[in-house]
């Protein structure tokens, strides 16, 4: 699957226990998005079209309202690196 450099860091944060926070307005529509490492740092490279994509290919996903987290198919995605645990 081809997926962006910043889209790959995103799914490295999630998969080494990171999530994505979502604000919505007073309905169900997402207007902006949080991405947050497993320390609590802020991940820059998150943005809202970023998000979309990322849940357009199901490569994250939310259960019962909590913050969006890697998908089974993202892990099988997100190429190998180093640091990854």
């Amino acid at each position: 699957m081809n997926i962006s450099r910043n889209a790959q860091r995103v799914l490295h944060v999630l998969a080494q226990g990171g999530r994505i926070v979502v604000r919505k307005d007073g309905g169900r529509k997402v207007i902006a998005v949080d991405c947050f490492t497993r320390e609590g740092w802020r991940l820059g490279q998150c943005d809202l079209d970023l998000f979309r994509r990322l849940r357009a290919k199901r490569l994250i996903r939310s259960q019962d309202g909590a913050p969006y987290r890697i998908s089974e198919r993202g892990l099988r995605a997100v190429r190998p690196q180093l640091d990854n645990r």
